[in-house]
């Protein structure tokens, strides 16, 4: 089978009427996609994507054409999918406009995750149940561990697979029974007036959510007020997060988190730059006994860092308490395998970002797959839901009770729906032609 062309779409939904993803650092976005379809000679697709906010999806769509030479006419027979993530991320000219970040690893993310979402749908398989058949070497075969042996060596991630593989049918039969706990931001947009964060929060923990996310970071005296609102209306025993989105310089985000501390926040997410190894390992000291009664107030990040390197040295650093890998950010499946790997080893849990069209069908395929052969634990995990765009995919996310359910269709869930396509299509599809 024969990879035999590419069809590349800039998708974009119009969120930013409904404020719907607004946050501190990105108060109007349109949620969106650069979209591929891999087509075959043998009549199978492969789906994949890569998240943007609007402005700049075509500029992504350009850069995954820019790529077509290394996936048009590639055999799938004998593909070696290690192989060929890092010949599409180590083409040196390509390369030298990152390197390994900004759009061209958002590019790289999108085909990489056609390639899987083909390969498992080749194999008639969920990409989660796929991941957690393979072998402790041929899943360290995948990853490219340029820059991360001074952290971990393969070796010693052969063992701490091998370690996990005797659990592992267990834990895939558990997971599929009892699904993946998640928590929801749903309730927690900036742009939402107070009246509407305290009514989505009590339909939250009416949900079965036992953890909600509020955003933060534009102004101290709302955040007290929509904290206190939110705090009120889920009560004492549900666990709020805060995400500033990057807003504040370091002394700034000890001091505007000490403000929030009465009301127990879980943690806080993306306080300063993702650039900021140094600055996230000052605010997690800063904020180490800054909680109710002496808790710590955790610090997490991950859905902006560019790079498994990054990862490695916000680890190495002890700068964060939870990772947050994001689907399409970096290199795609390939890259995310080594960043749980390196967190499963640093002995972190994985909470993933997923507050994007199409995020959630992806990520979720990646926790299933940490919990069954990489972490063998959820504790300190949940994985983020929105509840908005999923009706676009073949393949959405199902929830209950607060947890995802299994994905069991064959691939990665990455498939849209070809009305959507057409209708938000941008600049010409109807959706955008009324603007």
């Amino acid at each position: 089978m024969k990879i035999t062309g590419m069809r590349v779409h800039d998708v974009r939904f119009p969120t930013s009427k409904t404020l719907d993803g607004s946050d501190a650092m990105n108060p109007d976005p349109d949620y969106s996609a650069a979209y591929v379809e891999l087509l075959t000679d043998d009549g199978l697709t492969g789906y994949g994507l890569t998240f943007t906010i609007g402005r700049g999806n075509d500029v992504c769509v350009a850069a995954i054409e820019a790529m077509r030479p290394y996936v048009v006419g590639q055999s799938v027979d004998d593909l070696d999918l290690g192989e060929f993530a890092r010949r599409l991320t180590h083409d040196s000219q390509l390369r030298w406009l990152g390197p390994e970040k900004g759009v061209m690893h958002l590019a790289a993310a999108a085909v990489i995750n056609a390639v899987w979402d083909l390969a498992a749908r080749r194999a008639g398989l969920p990409l989660w149940r796929l991941l957690s058949a393979y072998q402790p070497d041929h899943l360290v075969d995948l990853i490219d561990w340029r820059y991360l042996t001074d952290a971990l060596t393969p070796a010693d991630a052969v063992d701490l697979l091998a370690d996990r593989a005797a659990g592992r049918e267990q834990r895939a039969a558990e997971i599929a029974a009892t699904g993946y706990p998640a928590y929801t931001t749903s309730a927690g947009w900036l742009g939402y007036d107070d009246a509407k964060v305290t009514r989505l929060a009590k339909e939250a923990v009416a949900d079965g959510f036992d953890m909600i996310k509020l955003k933060v970071g534009a102004d101290l005296d709302d955040d007290l007020r929509r904290f206190r609102a939110a705090r009120a209306a889920v009560g004492a025993r549900v666990r709020i997060a805060v995400d500033a989105n990057q807003r504040w310089g370091v002394p700034e985000a000890i001091d505007w988190m000490k403000r929030l501390a009465s009301f127990d926040p879980y943690w806080i997410e993306e306080p300063t730059s993702p650039d900021e190894v140094l600055g996230h390992a000052a605010i997690r000291s800063g904020l180490r006994t800054a909680g109710p009664d002496g808790r710590p107030i955790r610090v997490a990040t991950g859905e902006h860092v560019h790079n498994r390197v990054m990862f490695k040295q916000l680890l190495q650093a002890d700068a964060i308490d939870v990772v947050q890998i994001d689907a399409c950010r970096v290199g795609g499946v390939n890259e995310n395998l080594a960043i749980l790997l390196l967190a499963a080893a640093f002995g972190k849990p994985v909470c993933p970002h997923a507050g994007g069209v199409g995020l959630c069908e992806l990520v979720q395929h990646l926790s299933f797959f940490d919990y069954v052969a990489v972490s063998g634990s959820l504790d300190g995990r949940h994985l983020e839901y929105v509840d908005h765009l999923h009706e676009h995919f073949v393949d959405p996310v199902v929830l209950r009770d607060g947890r995802y359910l299994a994905p069991e269709q064959p691939g990665f869930s990455a498939q849209m729906r070809p009305e959507a396509l057409t209708r938000y299509a941008f600049p010409d599809g109807p959706e955008w032609r009324v603007q």
